[in-house]
């Protein structure tokens, strides 16, 4: 099969794990002997701008037409039997899809967040869900609060890219299959105006996973892996350990964000030693290879997350997870089977739960085999790969019906 992937890259100052599943999933069909075309922009280009590069990816955001056209090259060249869309923010536009009317390539697009219906991305608002767009099917509020970076300005090209191709039928009509990471997502993307029927599910997959390490010969610490801004709830996290005093495992802080500095100042202004680490952030295999070690990983995100690949990788390496209640984490996280739930943004909640399932190391040892069973079952690269064939094969079906209603 011949398979152009799409992909406009985020910022390398802003590491992404949207470029890892894109650069997995193409490693993925080429060791299975496809023919991928890759087609990719990265937002870099709008580095050391200050004028000049958000303007230019405020004016692509909502219709790229150069990028239509570089789009249609691609596809009458390499005539690939499905174009596999993964991000087309900033610089490429939804416009891209249109490229594909009236050829045989079949378009799919994974939807890696809730862009192309909430300008902030994580149906979050002030800390807290907000689905007010999804909800009334319009951009609207995105704008009146200033949902992308806390501004209007930012938020406007965003708001009239939704709009736009909510009107033009884009989402309708030029693409045949979605690719949501939840049965989570795939609800709150019906409700969004999206037909249930092109919508399949494919959680993100890990290649290679390590063996998991025994439980004896692992620390006692607790991870925290990921971006420390307030969408992903770190607060409340230090909060609860700050509670939870003496009694409390170590706990480490792998990652960075603009919610470092405050926290570590909370951290230093409760006096004593806290035990709590801010490692900073790390380079992916050496994260995984602390996170091996652990025996608890913790996500306290209050936004309404897509799928955090951490929880992959912690049921890889056969880590317990410790998620908020919100979103699509009940559905990825069993409470008391592969790790626990609390309420988000709740520390009190938060340590309630997690304390007890620290004390019982024997039952968080089970967790464990569980999660890396979960992992075996679920997320491994041949689960993957089947699963993106099976999407590939329903997409190029759907392009071939509808070629023959049109009559081509």
């Amino acid at each position: 099969m011949r398979i152009l992937l799409v992909h406009n890259f985020y910022r390398s100052s802003a590491p992404s794990g949207e470029n890892v599943v894109f650069e997995a999933e193409r490693d993925l069909l080429r060791g299975r002997g496809h023919d991928v075309v890759e087609l990719t922009r990265t937002s870099d280009v709008l580095e050391g701008r200050p004028l000049l590069g958000p303007l230019r990816g405020a004016l692509a955001t909502p219709w790229n037409p150069f990028a239509v056209r570089v789009v249609r090259r691609a596809i009458e060249r390499e005539k690939p039997d499905v174009m596999h869309v993964h991000n087309t923010f900033p610089l490429l536009s939804p416009a891209i899809f249109r490229a594909a009317r009236g050829t045989a390539t079949a378009t799919v697009a994974t939807l890696h967040n809730y862009r192309n219906f909430c300008a902030a991305a994580v149906l979050t608002r002030d800390g807290r869900p907000c689905t007010l767009c999804l909800d009334r099917r319009s951009s609207l509020p995105a704008v009146r609060y200033g949902c992308y970076r806390n501004s209007r300005v930012a938020t406007l090209p965003l708001a009239v890219m939704s709009a736009l191709h909510r009107r033009l039928g884009t989402w309708t009509r030029d693409v045949d299959r979605f690719v949501a990471l939840s049965l989570f997502q795939k609800d709150f993307l019906v409700r969004a105006g999206l037909a249930a029927e092109r919508i399949e599910v494919k959680p993100h997959f890990l290649a290679a996973p390590s063996p998991m390490r025994p439980w004896a010969e692992r620390e006692g610490a607790v991870l925290y892996l990921g971006r420390l801004g307030p969408e992903k709830g770190v607060r409340s996290l230090v909060e609860a350990w700050l509670k939870w005093g003496d009694g409390a495992p170590p706990l480490e802080l792998i990652g960075d964000g603009p919610e470092r500095s405050a926290l570590e100042a909370l951290v230093a202004g409760r006096g004593g030693k806290p035990r709590i680490a801010f490692t900073g952030p790390m380079a992916f295999a050496d994260a995984q290879a602390r996170l091996a070690r652990a025996r608890l990983l913790v996500l306290p995100s209050v936004c309404i997350e897509g799928f955090p690949m951490v929880i992959r990788e912690a049921y890889a390496a056969g880590v317990p997870v410790a998620a908020s209640r919100l979103g699509p984490l009940p559905e990825l996280v069993r409470d008391g089977v592969t790790g626990v739930l609390f309420e988000a943004g709740n520390p009190e909640d938060l340590r309630t739960r997690v304390a007890p399932a620290w004390s019982d190391q024997p039952r968080l040892s089970e967790m464990a085999q569980a999660a890396r069973r979960e992992f075996d079952a679920r997320y491994t690269a041949e689960i993957g790969y089947r699963r993106l064939m099976e999407i590939y094969e329903e997409a190029i079906g759907a392009r071939r019906e509808r070629g023959k209603a049109n009559g081509s």
